[in-house]
This record gives C-alpha cells, structure tokens and sequence, in this order.
C-alpha cells in the first residue's frame, strides 16, 4: 500500500493495522531544538482514544505513546521522530464471518478486489479509524512546533450531530469548553441534543453523522503553494484521509454559492495598522494562500458504517446474496472522537507549509 506519507518539508507517515501488533507514524523534518516529550503527544492522543463515554466504540486501548528515535535529552535532534502505540484490546474473532461477505459502507469489497484478498481484513485493517492515532501522533508535534515558532494555535469542535446544529461559531473564549462534555461542543445546552441524538441512533443499533468545524488563528498572510499545491488543496487531501469524511468548505462553503458577490465578497479594512476583512466568507485563504484571517474550515462525517441492524450484503465465494449483522465495538457516530483528528492533521499540513516558505527555518 503505497501513498502512506504526506508533505514536503515536514513529511508524516503512517503505518500499521487495526488489529496488527501497533500502529505508529514517523516525522522526518521537524527541526532540531523543539523541546518534545511524549506526554505533549499523550494529551492529544488522550483526547481521541476510545472507551471514554457512552456515545463511543468500547474497545479499551490505553494508547500510550512511545518515542523511539529523534528527541535526546527532551529535545528534538533533526532526525525522523518514530513513535508507536500497542494495540492490546482486539477482538479479531468478530470479523471471521465476514472475510467474504463484505460490509455495507466499508472498504471490504473494493480492498478484497484490489489487494487480491491478502489485505489485513480484522477492524477494517489499514483503511480504519484506529489509523487516526497515527494522525493525531504526527499532529500534536506539529502542533506544538507552530505554535513555538509561530504562535498558530488550531481547535476544532462537534457543531453539528444528525440533524442537531450548533448556532454561530465558537468563539476563542468558548474554546475551554470544547472538551467539557462527552460529544465536543461548547455549547453546553446542544451537547446535550447531541448526547441524546447519538444515544438514540445506538439504541435502535444505528448510527449518525456529523460536522467538525475548524478555526485556525495567527497564521501568517501568504502561506500556500499554488496551483496544485494551493493550502485548501493540501488541507483538503489530508483531511479526505479521515475514514469517514465525505465533504470539506472552506469559509461560507457551499451557501456561498447561494449568495451574491456583493454578499459573498469579504471587504478590506484596516484595524489597528493591520489589513483585514469585515466579514470572513473566505475562510481565510484566497487564491490558495492564507490571508491572515482566522482560517475556517468544516468537515462532514458519514454515519458509522457499523450498525447493529441486518443489512443485505453479497456472500463472494457462492456469488448469492447474504444477510449480516456486524459483531464487535463500535461507534454509534465517529464525530465526537474526531475534533483532535482534525486539528491534528491541519497542523501538519501547516507545519509543512510553514517549513516550505521558510517561516520555520528546517535542519540542513
């Protein structure tokens, strides 16, 4: 499987499988003098693990991380930073049944084409979600090295559950809050619809879908390598990496194509000696660089694909149609687990381009 790194300058890979003995990913660009320690990584890690409420997968994984190369003494060397987390909680038994009859909404049929059969099959293998602690090991040393050097600070936070939305955005202030409840909202009051929209959906053995919203402050004008390389280009391809996303916007998204360009356009000011915007339709990026203005991003989430319901699948050894319900522990909806997710992966891609306009100066 080809295609398991990303970036330029700061180059993250994944590796592993849902069921294997670890998963793990390794930076290769991180400059030398960033004073790291796994706990800067286990704080983000511990926000996305599961086994933490009622509205997520059960499946107990401590996952604790281990550095194993690139950091001496408390600070980065320059060398690729390797960290691992064990897998210790799998229940690979639960997926013996369905080796050939393949799950609605999952990558089992078109890998068992593709791969000839050989694909590590048990929790969905390479293409599950248990790959997004690689995303989030990657994200938090990125994370720490913008805002270091550069004072970029991201959050991400659930702002909408099914059909249950969160008015507004989230202010800086709200940021605190996003981590006060079970589902990732901060506000209070929908969280609690939220909890009930989700609870629900696993009493009846099915699932919803949802959208993380995304605000990054303090980036610099000019970020971004246009065309093809273009910073929605980029943040777009790592976040369409998350199992499950179906959908990005960038500022007004998909409204903005309802409105008019005298709606739509975002005007210039100056505040404070500065140039900005009054409105920020944009989302923070124009042409594909960053403008200075908070960059603002949204990221749908299909429902889990695995339901407790029966569903029609077909049976690829006798080639006629089979029934199946999915054993095992899963997420009722995957949106409050992915907030850290998301933040952790626009942090590499920022890291990246950071390194690439020279912003961070890189180890030679």
């Amino acid at each position: 499987m080809s295609s398991s790194s990303i970036g330029q300058r700061y180059v993250f890979t994944s590796f592993g499988e849902s069921h294997g003995k670890c998963i793990g990913a390794v930076v290769d660009g991180c400059p030398a003098g960033l004073k790291l320690e796994e706990k800067d990584i286990q704080k983000m890690l511990d926000l996305r693990k599961p086994g933490q409420s009622i509205v997520t997968t059960q499946r107990k994984e401590e996952d604790k991380v281990e550095i194993l190369s690139g950091v001496f003494r408390g600070y980065t060397t320059g060398a690729p930073i390797a960290t691992i987390i064990w897998n210790t909680d799998q229940r690979s038994r639960d997926y013996e049944n369905l080796t050939l009859r393949p799950r609605p909404g999952h990558s089992d049929y078109p890998a068992y084409i593709k791969y000839k059969g050989f694909n590590d099959y048990r929790g969905g293998g390479r293409f599950s979600g248990r790959l997004t602690a690689t995303f989030v090991m990657a994200g938090a040393i990125a994370r720490k090295l913008l805002s270091q050097t550069l004072g970029i600070e991201t959050y991400s936070y659930t702002c909408q559950v099914g059909k249950v939305t969160m008015k507004g955005q989230a202010s800086s202030k709200m940021k605190n809050a996003i981590y006060s409840n079970e589902v990732r909202c901060p506000d209070k009051k929908i969280a609690e619809k939220m909890r009930d929209a989700i609870l629900s959906a696993r009493r009846k053995g099915d699932s919803v879908g949802g959208i993380v919203e995304s605000i990054t402050t303090n980036l610099p004008v000019g970020i971004g390598e246009p065309i093809f390389g273009s910073l929605e280009s980029d943040l777009s391809k790592a976040l369409f990496s998350i199992p499950a996303v179906k959908g990005v916007e960038f500022g007004s998204g998909f409204l903005g194509s309802t409105l008019h360009g005298s709606e739509n356009n975002d005007q210039y000011i100056l505040k404070n000696g500065k140039v900005v915007t009054k409105t920020n339709n944009a989302g923070g990026i124009l042409g594909g660089l960053s403008t200075g203005m908070p960059l603002v991003l949204r990221v749908a989430f299909k429902p889990a694909s695995s339901i407790g319901k029966k569903q029609q699948t077909i049976d690829l050894k006798t080639k006629k149609s089979a029934s199946l319900i999915v054993q095992g522990r899963h997420d009722p909806c995957v949106v409050p687990r992915a907030p850290p997710v998301v933040d952790s992966l626009v942090s590499v891609v920022l890291a990246d381009h950071a390194l690439r306009a020279g912003l961070i100066q890189p180890v030679i």
